[in-house]
């Protein structure tokens, strides 16, 4: 591990109550760096944006953990709904210890909206390679983008739910699960109506779900 990848770890898990109390800004970040023992220098040099690429390493580090838990799960004997929401869910409870952290990076995020799209889609994009996803033509982006969408929302919701289970959260996103199949079967009823219609749904897709 190089010095800076060390200050980062120690950064991020420095970082967390700071946050909480006080937003994601870049005086909470000079805070946790004095509370874990690192020079404003040391910080920067692990985090030369401060608290935005804190923010990033923060998403990589719960990404990283929703691949842990999703390879330990028997993915192949799932269905894709089934897979996807495992995995949402897996992103969420990766979160979860320092939930009030994940509301103040999402303040944050929504005053940097190509920051949070990034982020969205890094998220997205891991899922579907952890879920084997083949796909190479204009389904990798629709799904990437969709489910992007599906993530965006389900964080919002989960970050006003505070039920001990969590469950108005798994509500919604099953009921984000059957938009996503709906439209899925949709898109294949149009294919025999050729490319154009089903381009003009694809649009209306991105368009409810936040894609590009």
């Amino acid at each position: 591990m190089t010095p800076s990848e060390r200050y980062r770890a120690q950064l991020l898990e420095a970082f967390p109550p700071r946050a909480a109390a006080e937003g994601w800004t870049r005086q909470a970040f000079l805070a946790a760096a004095a509370d874990a023992g690192l020079s404003e220098g040391a910080a920067l040099l692990a985090c030369p944006k401060a608290e935005l690429d804190l923010a990033d390493a923060s998403a990589d580090r719960a990404d990283a953990a929703m691949l842990a838990r999703l390879s330990s799960l028997a993915l192949s004997d799932m269905k894709v709904r089934a897979r996807v929401k495992a995995a949402v869910l897996a992103r969420l409870e990766a979160q979860a210890p320092h939930k009030d952290a994940a509301r103040a990076m999402a303040r944050m995020l929504a005053r940097r909206p190509g920051e949070a799209v990034r982020l969205l889609w890094r998220t997205a994009d891991r899922i579907w390679r952890a879920l084997g996803d083949p796909s190479t033509d204009g389904n990798f982006y629709s799904k990437r983008a969709i489910l992007s969408g599906v993530l965006g929302a389900t964080y919002a919701y989960w970050h006003a739910d505070d039920t001990p289970d969590c469950a108005p959260t798994r509500a919604f996103l099953d009921a984000r699960i059957d938009n996503v199949m709906q439209f899925e079967r949709l898109k294949g009823a149009l294919k025999p109506l050729g490319g154009l219609a089903e381009g003009a749904v694809g649009f209306a897709a991105r368009m409810r779900y936040g894609g590009r």
